[in-house]
């Protein structure tokens, strides 16, 4: 018998997302007049007429379950069904894992009854507070002489702990068979530890997470692979709920994903998958392309057209990959592949930068036409690209640009002011600290003239320094700050901003009186949400940059208050996240974390509304391949660079030991460099398939730590035709603005 679901086999930029909307528009008959029926199309013959099933389903009845293989995939499939349906059709649109983790939630009283657990609504714990849990929770065992034996420091051994087990949960695993894999995987102990030391940290990290209700992402996949995708109960509302998947992109999915998909299907469900032979973006991170590619076999399999005609992967794909895989290989690469060659680092972010100004001020491409993408981006040329361009009123996007949430100076500024109207915070302060607040929060939006507009401070930088070394009181329980006429010269500061130090002052003595209100919200969430209305957004319009930063502080201090209060109520002697019970050591542990830099600005939803910003793309391989972008001219930084082959992400510790085909077997250097080929194989043509145009490998000599670069796709550099008029003179401005460089 003919399967109805459907496997469709396509490179990058194919219509593999097109293609599975359009399947489910087949599916629930739009076009004709028997809503009754499924029916799917003939890939042979698109002129033919489709084949008729019969159904007892009704199209509104229809329960379909879409997924993504991250949120921006997700989302675009779930608009491109919405649009072709004009939204007359129900679906729910999720990523694998927040799909698992809603159905756990949602399921939770089943779980309850069947593992026997306290009765409490669970809270769901981000993987900087897991880190911190379970790291002291641990810390008895991880002594100083077990690191040192390990090698690595606390912070690395906690995380790459916890990411055997979130790979094990990937995989379909239950924590209790991660010592036999470690142990066969690497016949003899991990990082001078032994196998079964691990597993019983993660048995007992796992443990004390149901006894208090706590979900961490390995938690949550483990539960649900291991307990609620068996039970009966669960099963039988799944069969009820969703007659029909659609999965984009299957090959960035783990394992989990495939025993999901294999049960839908076993029970009547239809499907729509899509695999992109050239993806698998996510190898080495959980994902496990060869076990989903076995559903094919339950498919009708549908090949689209590829490379895309409008891509330089149709003429260089495959003379670029025998350029880098066969070392005898000659082919001269046409001339829309260029070199940018320089001996430094340094002048090759500078000639990279030129280039990019003269395409855009002679009019050949736009802004938002071209993506510079490099293996990995380091903070210098993070700044260096970004400061040219924009010098050069070019806007640059850094693609999810993951930089600690402390180093935004509002953020920073909001700390200050809670160690300031806390007690017992005082030795969190200094006066550097205290000169930046009062800069930070006397920000105002001022006029110049009729049309400009422009954000100053009340408080400049220098009277700020002047205010916190004659005012400010360091304490360390009650830090304080004195009225401006403590300072003999007063009058130096000004009428403007001796008013706006007075209104700061005032306020904190007010938050400091409203804590003595019965009624008064014991968490700071309040004063930071007060704060940020009060003073920063009182008479300023925030960026986006600024708003998320401030966004994401806050949705950081609701999960963290949240946590505190439900080990508040389970282990009022026990471990804590903080070493007394009181609210003002809790609020000290939480701007230590901060100013740790684990967390980065990074809010939900990450996407701004409106058209897409007209900027130059800079984004690592793994960023830019993930959000399935197009451009006209790429900038491949770094050609020269190893990483290349790693494809711009590191692989966590122990990946390739739980993937299903070979679960448990060492990994060897030959399979570590024939995975490397292979990835390599697969980065050239993605991002081939994402250029229309122009492509220019951007090669230094020298690294930035000056070490000679031998990378893989060296050859790719001396194969290309050189045109010897690629560098222009630099314009007058931006030759200072690199000379200040």
């Amino acid at each position: 018998m003919v399967s109805d679901s459907v496997w469709i086999v396509g490179t990058s930029r194919s219509g593999k997302t097109t293609r599975i909307a359009e399947q489910f528009c087949h599916w629930i008959q739009i076009e004709n007049q028997y809503p009754e029926l499924f029916y799917t199309k003939n890939p042979n013959n698109k002129k033919a007429k489709s084949t008729i099933q019969t159904s007892n389903i009704l199209p509104t009845e229809l329960g379909v379950l879409v997924l993504g293989s991250n949120d921006e995939n997700r989302r675009l499939l779930s608009d491109k069904i919405v649009s072709l349906t004009s939204g007359k059709y129900p679906i729910r649109a999720k990523t694998t894992l927040g799909f698992l983790q809603d159905e756990v939630i949602l399921f939770w009283p089943l779980l309850i009854e069947s593992l026997q657990i306290k009765a409490q609504f669970p809270v769901k714990l981000r993987p900087e507070t897991e880190q911190e849990l379970a790291t002291k929770l641990w810390r008895s065992q991880l002594d100083v002489e077990t690191l040192r034996s390990a090698g690595v420091n606390e912070y690395r051994l906690v995380r790459r702990i916890l990411d055997i087990w979130q790979l094990a949960a990937y995989s379909g695993k239950p924590c209790e068979d991660i010592a036999e894999i470690l142990q066969s995987g690497f016949q003899e102990s991990v990082n001078n530890l032994e196998p079964d030391f691990l597993a019983s940290l993660l048995l007992d990290w796992r443990n004390w997470c149901l006894e208090r209700g706590m979900l961490t992402y390995a938690l949550i996949t483990e539960l649900y692979s291991q307990h609620l995708l068996k039970n009966i109960d669960y099963q039988q509302r799944l069969v009820s709920r969703y007659q029909a998947i659609l999965a984009d992109d299957v090959d960035d999915y783990p394992a989990i994903a495939h025993n999901l998909f294999e049960f839908l299907l076993d029970n009547g469900a239809v499907g729509a998958f899509s695999y992109n032979p050239d993806g698998a973006i996510r190898w080495g991170l959980g994902a496990d392309p060869q076990y989903l590619a076995r559903l094919a076999q339950r498919c009708q399999i549908e090949t689209l057209k590829s490379p895309p005609l409008d891509s330089l992967a149709a003429q260089l794909a495959e003379p670029m990959v025998k350029i880098v895989t066969e070392p005898m290989a000659i082919f001269r690469l046409p001339a829309s592949v260029q070199p940018i060659q320089t001996a430094s680092r340094a002048q090759l972010l500078r000639q990279t930068a030129e280039v990019i100004i003269d395409g855009i001020e002679t009019g050949k491409v736009k802004p938002e036409e071209i993506a510079i993408i490099a293996p990995g981006l380091d903070a210098i040329a993070r700044y260096t690209l970004t400061e040219i361009l924009t010098k050069q009123n070019i806007p640059v996007e850094s693609l999810n640009d993951q930089r600690p949430l402390v180093s935004s100076p509002f953020v920073r500024a909001l700390l200050t002011l809670l160690a300031l109207v806390y007690p017992g915070l005082g030795r969190l302060v200094d006066r550097d600290a205290v000169a930046e607040m009062l800069v930070i929060l006397s920000q105002s939006r001022t006029h110049d003239g009729e049309t400009q507009e422009s954000h100053q401070p009340r408080i400049d930088p220098v009277r700020a320094g002047l205010i916190a070394d004659s005012c400010f009181v360091p304490h360390p329980d009650h830090p304080h700050l004195l009225p401006v006429t403590a300072f003999e010269r007063w009058d130096r500061i000004g009428y403007e901003g001796s008013r706006a130090y007075g209104e700061i002052l005032q306020w904190i003595e007010e938050q400091k009186r409203s804590q003595q209100n019965p009624n008064f919200l014991p968490t700071p969430i309040l004063l930071l949400y007060k704060a940020i209305q009060d003073f920063l957004c009182k008479d300023q319009n925030l960026s986006y940059e600024q708003l998320a930063a401030l966004r994401e502080l806050l949705e950081t201090a609701q999960h963290y208050w949240e946590v505190d209060t439900r080990l508040r109520q389970t282990d009022s002697n026990l471990l804590s996240l903080h070493n007394q019970q009181s609210l003002c050591s809790s609020i000290a542990e939480f701007i230590q974390l901060l100013r740790r830099g684990t967390i980065t600005a990074n809010p939900y939803p990450i996407h701004s509304l409106g058209s897409a910003r007209k900027a130059v793309t800079l984004a690592t391989i793994f960023q830019y391949r993930a959000s399935r972008r197009f451009h006209r001219w790429h900038f491949w930084l770094d050609a020269g660079s190893p990483l290349w082959a790693k494809g711009g992400a590191a692989t966590l510790f122990g990946a390739t030991l739980f993937l299903q085909d070979r679960l448990g077997e060492p990994w060897t250097a030959a399979d570590e460099q024939l995975a490397e080929e292979q990835r390599l194989k697969r980065i050239l043509a993605d991002l081939l398939a994402r250029v229309s145009e122009k492509l220019y490998l951007c090669h230094s000599d020298l690294a930035v730590n000056g070490q000679e670069q031998l990378g893989p796709l060296l050859p790719l550099v001396y194969s290309c035709e050189i045109i010897s008029d690629i560098t222009v003179p630099l314009s007058t401005s931006f030759s200072q603005t690199s000379s200040k460089l």
